[in-house]
């Protein structure tokens, strides 16, 4: 008799079950579409000091001697492909004076090393690819020939962009 009361008790014990989950299967439910989108993204941010460049020494009969400064770093956030960096002054170097610039290239990008900077936007980093990194190396070179004469400390905007590739 103990034996056919576990067996009785064990059944009860099924046709609650699936009595319960029968009627949680038998509620009402409703849909809704979803429409979702990822854009393009593409961030760039320049982080640290900016650098103060200044030339006052040169080897008698040589150009004075170029200086060469740590320019902070940078991040970038993109998700294309075929992007690139461009570096450009909000005006011309004055003559005899050449500022340049070179900046480390992410894991997917290729750096094109120093360049001299000007209004028109130069190529700095090339072949960029979806990637995300911070602490990027940025470094400028200052450079300038006799003929430059003696200038005062001045200030130059260098605006860097992130932009299609091609």
């Amino acid at each position: 008799m103990h034996g056919r009361h576990r067996v009785e008790t064990t059944l009860l014990t099924l046709t609650i079950t699936l009595a319960a989950s029968g009627a949680v299967s038998a509620g009402d439910s409703a849909s809704q579409r979803v429409t979702y989108e990822v854009k393009a993204i593409d961030q760039i941010a320049l982080t640290g000091a900016p650098p103060a460049l200044t030339i006052d020494t040169a080897t008698a009969g040589a150009a004075p001697a170029a200086v060469t400064a740590d320019g902070g770093s940078y991040a970038i956030t993109t998700n294309g492909s075929d992007r690139k960096i461009t570096a450009a002054l909000a005006t011309a170097m004055p003559p005899g004076v050449t500022l340049s610039m070179t900046m480390d290239a992410p894991a997917t990008g290729t750096s094109v090393g120093w360049q001299a900077l000007g209004p028109t936007p130069t190529e700095m980093v090339t072949g960029i690819a979806r990637v995300a990194e911070t602490g990027l190396a940025v470094r400028y070179r200052l450079t300038a020939t006799v003929d430059a004469g003696i200038l005062s400390a001045r200030t130059e905007t260098v605006t860097v962009t992130l932009a299609d590739g091609s």
